[in-house]
């Protein structure tokens, strides 16, 4: 108990340093000082108090203090990113750079978004070497792939954030699509693309290929295995459930229409295109359950390999290596039924991320509504389980709707403060569509995978795809169409979030506390 309690310090010491320094400049100086203060405490422990009591009170200060500091260095590192000054010093200047396509390529209906790592600037007819990356919009062809080296010629500037923006779809580097996400609510763009190390942008770019083959060998693989399997998808499924499929399944959003997307924000139903912990796992406990016939937990161990293949199928990209972890503990949870065991690992699991990219804490609206969602799982999904007993078990009726319901309690707060968007309709969508996405997914994935074995024997197994995508999508359009579906709530503050999360977490510790004693 001691010891929960002591790494529970810690913990809340490191992320509190994080979150701090994510609004306002600390600095490296003020967490020396705190180490140093530490020094000092824990030699008056060592060698002038007695009293054990203040001892470890001392201790636990100690504790709390080293770790904020740890927080704060290891934030300024992360965000002590050197410029280049042949960069800056053409910043709103007419460029012609080249680099190397370092992620996978995003499409909206005007153009191609590159994320490109600078490589070389020609200057008065002058090349030279230079270091940085940026975002890249240019045609839709000729076509690139990542790991080509390309020139790019453009005016070179900073991003800036965007406030009070229209209406939108959903999150990537693409600001077209950033700006269709925030219903009213304005959104730190600069900081969204800082965490992953983006300082430049070049709009309406001119690119000309140079050579190919440049990117990492693995993750090339992993890309080209992805383009294949929507390929084989688009040859077999018509549009657009073709695209939800993708989207669905891989978490590919950049072919599906700005209507369709439209539809899903105003439905609530955003989250089952975007590539989270909650979908793989619901992948996985759809493997798990189909072959639970197979002794010595066969199924588990097949509910794994289909998360980890989920995974690379995507291009093993940061964002679906943390969903595979928190899909991961979920199905541990399901498993050992040890609710404070997955508990646990998924914090240590969170905290080994944001130690990893710390920027993730609070720019990452993906890795915390997918933090959210597996929380929801983990320990709110039980508490309702068990009040839902009028509601069958039949088909893992009462799992689904218990996990629907408890995943939308946990992110509403959140999704009202980033988007400022309040889906009415939201609950009962999620419930007629939710139902049928275990089987959705998993159809879906066996007709992607059996049309690279034969593809007559996909086409059955894709007309069933097609049924359950088409009833996804009608359901989704009755809900968006209903008048009042969903309203604007520009007035729920930060401060509002956080007392909403405090009253939550209140409520789920009281209720937790008494499944245990019953």
């Amino acid at each position: 108990m001691k010891n929960d309690f002591n790494l529970f310090l810690s913990i809340a010491g490191f992320v509190s340093a994080i979150f701090l320094c994510s609004f306002m400049k600390i600095g490296i100086t003020f967490s020396l000082f705190l180490i140093f203060l530490s020094l000092i405490l824990f030699l008056y422990v060592k060698l002038i108090t007695t009293d054990e009591e203040s001892r470890k009170i001392i201790f636990l200060i100690i504790i709390t203090m080293i770790s904020f500091s740890a927080g704060i260095i290891r934030y300024e590192i992360k965000d002590s990113a050197s410029f280049d000054l042949n960069l800056e010093n053409n910043i709103d200047q007419k460029v012609v750079i080249s680099g190397i396509i370092s992620d996978e390529i995003r499409n909206n209906e005007r153009q191609a978004i590159l994320v490109v790592d600078f490589a070389n600037i020609t200057l008065a007819s002058t090349s030279m070497a230079v270091f940085g990356r940026g975002i890249v919009s240019t045609d839709l062809y000729p076509e690139y792939k990542y790991g080509d080296l390309i020139k790019i010629s453009g005016k070179l500037e900073k991003p800036e954030n965007f406030s009070n923006i229209g209406e939108g779809t959903t999150i990537t580097s693409d600001p077209s699509q950033i700006k269709s996400q925030f219903g009213g609510a304005s959104f730190d763009y600069i900081s969204y693309l800082a965490k992953d190390d983006i300082f430049y942008k070049i709009d309406f770019a001119k690119t000309e290929l140079i050579s190919e083959g440049h990117g990492n060998f693995v993750k090339s693989f992993l890309f080209k295995i992805k383009d294949s399997f929507i390929n084989n998808l688009n040859k077999i499924i018509s549009e657009p459930e073709s695209s939800l499929l993708s989207g669905i399944l891989l978490g590919a959003k950049s072919s599906i229409d700005k209507n369709t997307t439209e539809i899903f924000r105003k439905a609530g139903l955003s989250h089952i295109i975007a590539l989270s912990g909650y979908n793989i796992t619901i992948v996985s406990d759809a493997i798990m359950k189909v072959f639970a016939f197979l002794p010595r937990n066969g199924g588990f161990i097949l509910g794994i390999f289909g998360i980890i293949f989920f995974v690379l199928m995507t291009g093993a990209s940061s964002t679906a290596v943390r969903a595979g972890v928190m899909a991961l503990i979920v199905i541990l949870a399901k498993s050992t039924r040890r609710n404070y065991q997955a508990g646990r690992a998924l914090i240590i699991a969170g905290l080994m991320m944001v130690i990893v990219n710390p920027k993730i804490l609070v720019f990452d609206i993906s890795f915390q509504l997918s933090f959210l969602a597996t929380i929801a799982i983990i320990y709110v999904a039980p508490v309702l389980k068990s009040r839902f007993t009028y509601i069958t078990d039949k088909f893992g009726l009462r799992d689904i709707i218990s996990s629907t319901i408890s995943a939308q309690i946990l992110v509403l707060p959140l999704i009202l403060n980033k988007m400022g968007l309040l889906s009415l309709v939201a609950l009962p969508a999620n419930i007629f569509v939710l139902t049928l996405i275990p089987m959705t997914m998993f159809f879906g994935f066996i007709t992607g995978v059996f049309s690279f074995i034969w593809f007559p024997l996909s086409l059955p197994l894709a007309w069933v795809s097609w049924i359950l995508l088409a009833y996804i999508i009608i359901v989704s359009e009755f809900f968006a169409s209903l008048p009042f579906s969903s309203v604007n709530i520009p007035w729920f503050s930060s401060s509002i979030m956080i007392a909403c999360y405090f009253v939550i977490t209140f409520w789920i510790i009281k209720e937790n506390a008494k499944i245990k004693s019953n």
